[in-house]
């Protein structure tokens, strides 16, 4: 793993996640618990409605907690209830915390390879709907990371269960001078709640 993932990784602590934000928490956990202890396949879908901050965030620190956890049979996806593009910032702010980022395309829907460890496949992350060919058909659960799309999008077809977990859009800075700061802490707030999840699975 990157050593600066791991240094963010360190300084993580479940003290900082409010105990009304660990009963959100919880039902995703013991969803991945159970799923592991009868030995299945782990498929989350994160899905925010444009697939452009949240749900790509949520996507790679999801993959990441997985692989520091050592809890196999984990795939992470994520989609919208529409595309666009995942959002420059996105990338530039997961490279500042140490993933490595390759841009595959330069079309207005680019393909990122992001990865976290040298060794490990990397995370292909672009814009696409929730029920993109590439995205599980069944057997998975849907992580809602939106309220618009928590609303508007009431039935997730093929999901076997539904969290709703949802994260302020870092879009609101969007060209002041706090975005960066602001992107960055969105960030690290989806890895610390995600760290806090995968790690209940393994006590």
């Amino acid at each position: 793993m990157n050593p600066t993932i791991s240094q963010i990784i360190e300084n993580f602590s479940d003290h900082a996640i409010s105990d009304a934000r660990k009963e959100v928490l919880m039902p995703l956990a013991d969803y991945i618990q159970a799923k592991k202890a009868s030995q299945e396949t782990i498929r989350l879908n994160f899905i925010c409605t444009h697939n452009s901050r949240r749900s790509h965030l949520s996507q790679i620190w999801a993959q990441m907690m997985a692989y520091h956890f050592g809890i196999d049979k984990v795939f992470c996806y994520s989609g919208g209830t529409e595309a666009t593009a995942m959002y420059p910032k996105v990338a530039e702010t997961l490279q500042n915390q140490g993933f490595d980022i390759s841009k595959l395309s330069q079309t207005e829907n680019p393909v990122y390879a992001i990865k976290y460890a040298e060794n490990e496949m990397p995370i292909f992350c672009f814009s696409k709907k929730y029920d993109n060919e590439l995205n599980p058909k069944s057997k998975f659960a849907a992580i809602m990371t939106c309220s618009s799309a928590d609303e508007g999008c009431p039935v997730v077809f093929g999901a076997e269960a539904r969290f709703p977990i949802k994260y302020d859009d870092p879009k609101a800075f969007d060209g002041t001078d706090l975005q960066a700061i602001k992107y960055a802490e969105r960030s690290l707030e989806i890895a610390q709640e995600l760290w806090w999840v995968f790690g209940l699975v393994n006590k």
